[in-house]
């Protein structure tokens, strides 16, 4: 929707002279001509799926992801979470307490953290030779996930378990990154991706009970036991 302003023309009450009357009015941008209709609104929405695939706002929400890992990527992709940049920026933390708790050296900031750190960046390779994908170069969060998705192509089922995959990997980085922080436990990036793989395949069966899927499959070959391959 959007908001247009009307200006309609009164006759003049004094000569030379003009009055200008302005009226607002609502208008719908994808149809100015007819206007918005429910026969519309449906049809925009089933033709767009290859822009809603591309916008990282809709890739959040999956059916077979928990809800508070869809809110948490909703804050991650809109810098939303208390990283230690955001902390410093707010005032909560000191400067002095910025590194990130991979021990790198690095201020943590959530494109750092995610995408560029020496630990948590790299346990992107072992994702991606899990479900054997090329590995996905992106400096900034909203366009790895976008890239990440899209990167073996195919069909909508496979995007969707590239999807799930993203939103597992992130919130088992900020788990590990909270459970180094709080904690003072760490675990390796093969203990990472072991988590990973037990989350994805547990959502996926707790959605779908009559799902045929063992965990030693779908550790060895993801995409063979869903049928993407």
């Amino acid at each position: 929707m959007g908001w247009a302003n009307q200006v309609d023309p009164v006759k003049p009450t004094q000569p030379n002279s003009k009055k200008w009357v302005g009226s607002d009015m609502w208008w719908w941008q994808p149809d100015p001509d007819t206007g918005y209709t429910v026969r519309g609104v449906y049809q925009l929405l089933t033709t767009r799926d290859s822009v809603i695939m591309d916008d990282p706002e809709h890739l959040i929400w999956h059916p077979q992801v928990p809800l508070k890992v869809s809110i948490f990527v909703w804050r991650l992709l809109r810098d939303r979470l208390p990283t230690k940049s955001n902390l410093i920026t707010r005032g909560i933390l000191s400067s002095s307490a910025q590194l990130c708790v991979a021990g790198c050296g690095e201020a943590e900031s959530a494109n750092y953290l995610f995408i560029s750190c020496s630990f948590f960046g790299s346990i992107w390779a072992l994702v991606c030779t899990w479900i054997d994908i090329p590995l996905t170069n992106s400096s900034t969060i909203r366009d790895h996930f976008v890239h990440f998705t899209s990167s073996a192509g195919g069909s909508r089922a496979r995007r969707s378990f590239l999807q799930l995959v993203w939103l597992v990997s992130v919130w088992v980085i900020w788990t590990e990154r909270n459970h180094r922080l709080f904690r003072g436990s760490t675990s390796t990036s093969h203990q990472l991706l072991d988590k990973m793989n037990l989350f994805s395949y547990r959502w996926l069966k707790s959605k779908n009970v009559t799902l045929a899927l063992n965990y030693h499959s779908w550790w060895s070959s993801p995409l063979l036991c869903l049928g993407l391959v």
